[in-house]
């Protein structure tokens, strides 16, 4: 048997969830295409972004530790990739759809800036003039200009639904203005949980990365209700802590989180009536939570990691380093664009704005190139 298009979309109508988004039932694509004989529409979609520049580049931008500190720490890519694996087991547990989950979770961060939040901070303050800087939209941008690999249209022609979850993605330190994408409605679930799938893993990953790199110890933990809960759940002896135990410690955290958004998620449902798509939309408000008790406990873990993590000095000054590092970038092309490379200065004539070119090329940059080039432009022994 051959598993068509037309056959997998059968299996969705059939076992999916009736809240869950069907791919046969999508609002489409802006320029019309035919579809394929054997993906559905959101397999494509995953499909496209995973071959796009902009995912590639992910691999050497920064998550919280720059890509010259060590080839252990997380990425934005390997980040990008536990999102994705977190958010289908929910979805898969939900009877939501994993492939639609997918695909919003591969491309949520494709507009980050080299040097993680610290880069992006510094292009908004010098794009406030112009509307400031926000990589949900920039990762908008991306799928619908700035990738190039069509003659027919600019942009990947992504699906309404892929681009709807890119655009409403929120953590509690990223806000969407969904403009254009009825922004008064939530998101659907697959969008809701890529949310929480990346919640889950940034908590998670920044906390065995912390520990791994020796910025945090385990005795800073004690007392922490989270973190005692773990530690006796996998009986770890008082004084005890290797790698390991580390390596449980994280995979144990993570089970806990899913597990708790799974069920709270489907009591909600339940108490709600949720039945269709449009349920979820209507309530204007996320659905796919953690339970009460849990936030607290995660707020906890949350403000540790704030206070002892990412405010600690050695962030804080790769952090300062890297907002100079822009800064000096984003200025000396203003002042000179003869010095941007060919391919880059010819885009000023498409749009007129020569700040937004320089914006969008200096957020496509990896740390390393970042650096690279802040090297050739300002030091005199850098060959050019």
């Amino acid at each position: 048997m051959i598993y068509t298009r037309e056959k997998l979309e059968e299996i969705e109508a059939t076992t999916l969830a009736p809240y869950a988004a069907k791919s046969g039932q999508s609002r489409g694509r802006k320029y019309p295409e035919d579809e394929h004989p054997y993906r559905t529409a959101f397999q494509r979609d995953r499909d496209r972004i995973i071959h796009t520049t902009a995912f590639r580049r992910l691999e050497y931008k920064t998550q919280v530790f720059v890509n010259t500190e060590g080839d252990y720490y997380r990425t934005r890519l390997t980040h990008t990739l536990e999102v994705a694996q977190i958010a289908r087991t929910i979805a898969r547990a939900l009877g939501a759809n994993e492939d639609l989950a997918e695909a919003i979770a591969l491309a949520h961060d494709l507009g980050h800036t080299p040097f993680g939040h610290s880069g992006e901070e510094a292009l908004n303050e010098l794009m406030k003039d112009r509307g400031g800087f926000d990589h949900n939209r920039q990762s908008v941008r991306i799928v619908e200009e700035l990738e190039r690999r069509y003659p027919e249209f600019r942009g990947l022609n992504l699906t309404w639904e892929v681009r709807e979850g890119m655009i409403k993605h929120e953590t509690e330190y990223d806000k969407s203005a969904a403009t254009g994408y009825e922004p008064d409605k939530a998101a659907t679930l697959e969008a809701q949980i890529v949310n929480v799938a990346d919640e889950i893993a940034y908590n998670s990953h920044d906390l065995d990365d912390g520990l791994r790199a020796g910025i945090l110890h385990p005795d800073m933990l004690r007392g922490m209700e989270l973190w005692e809960e773990l530690l006796a759940a996998l009986r770890v002896p008082p004084g005890t802590f290797d790698e390991l135990t580390r390596h449980r410690l994280i995979r144990k955290l993570i089970g806990r989180e899913v597990t708790d958004v799974v069920q709270e998620t489907s009591r909600l449902l339940e108490h709600y009536g949720v039945n269709s798509v449009e349920d979820v939309r209507n309530l204007g408000v996320p659905i796919v939570r953690f339970s009460e008790e849990l936030r607290q406990k995660n707020r906890a873990l949350k403000d540790f990691l704030m206070k002892n993590f990412y405010r600690h000095y050695r962030m804080v000054r790769m952090s300062q380093k890297a907002k100079r590092m822009i800064g000096d970038l984003f200025r000396a092309y203003m002042q000179n664009p003869a010095q941007l490379p060919f391919a880059v200065e010819e885009r000023t004539c498409d749009s007129g704005d020569l700040a937004c070119v320089i914006c969008d090329y200096i957020a496509g940059m990896t740390d390393r190139y970042a650096i690279q080039e802040h090297q050739r432009l300002f030091d005199p022994s850098v060959q050019v």
